[in-house]
């Protein structure tokens, strides 16, 4: 399994990232992508994937990407900090990026500023963008569609909305990432309705740990941090969704991500 979304610099996974890192071979996670979320975050996980490089070979790669929650700091140094840290070669996309009109911890024009300007450096570098995207469907369909053509590939992590945002996701020819999101079944009944929708050739898993544990759990981690060894109940958690088995979910889903982020075999 290949899970696409884990957020471990988080001060959550402080102290542990190794131990954290050897369940989840256990639970059978061969490669997982580390998001970027601000430049700081952006180093803080691509100096993860350096340390941790000798013990666990080919298993963690990087984003490198400004979140919408962080716009406001996005300025005319930015870009360039980010070209750069792109050319690390643990780095396989660019993003967290895109539009968040649910919180606004950044304003509306400042988060369409740096979201451009990072789908403009997707384009130039030809790398896959990693999507963020709540509760502005329009708005950022509309930048999408003036830069589909341009960029080469995109996933919309973490995806949570309708029906008429999925298919037009998918019409732009775009991965969706799913999450335990799936598994609530008090605010995950919609997207459990949808995922069969979800063409298995661009379906991607991922468990945005240490967010979103999986509620299909029994029992529940006290400290109710998600981790990327639970990887297996998103998988689940979809399956019970569609018509494949849990096993040809979870080999097309690898597949999937391995080409989409063009990663190397694992052992």
């Amino acid at each position: 399994m290949i899970d696409i979304g884990v957020n471990l610099s988080s001060k959550r996974f402080k102290g542990d990232i190794g131990e954290v890192l050897t369940r989840a071979r256990e639970a059978g996670v061969q490669q997982m992508v580390l998001t970027g979320t601000s430049l700081d975050e952006s180093q803080l996980v691509i100096d993860i994937c350096d340390e941790y490089a000798e013990q666990f070979p080919a298993m963690l790669f990087a984003t490198c990407g400004i979140h919408p929650h962080d716009a406001s700091s996005f300025n005319n140094e930015s870009l360039a900090a980010l070209r750069d840290l792109s050319t690390h070669p643990q780095v396989v996309a660019i993003g967290e990026a895109g539009l968040d009109f649910n919180r606004n911890l950044s304003s509306a024009k400042q988060q369409e500023v740096a979201f451009e300007a990072q789908l403009e450096l997707a384009a130039e570098l030809q790398m896959p963008v990693f999507l963020h995207e709540r509760d502005a469907a329009k708005r950022q369909l509309e930048i999408l569609n003036s830069y589909r053509d341009a960029f080469s590939e995109g996933v919309i992590h973490c995806f949570t909305g309708d029906e008429k945002t999925l298919f037009s996701y998918l019409d732009m020819d775009l991965h969706i990432g799913i999450t335990g999101w799936v598994c609530d079944e008090r605010r995950g009944l919609e997207l459990k309705g949808l995922v069969k929708n979800i063409p298995l050739e661009r379906l991607l898993i991922e468990t945005d740990s240490p967010y979103l544990l999986p509620r299909n759990m029994h029992p529940v981690p006290k400290d109710r941090r998600n981790e990327p060894a639970f990887l297996p109940f998103v998988l689940s958690g979809i399956a019970d969704a569609r018509k494949e088995t849990p096993e040809e979910i979870k080999s097309a889903t690898s597949a999937n991500a391995a080409r989409f982020f063009k990663l190397p075999v694992a052992d």
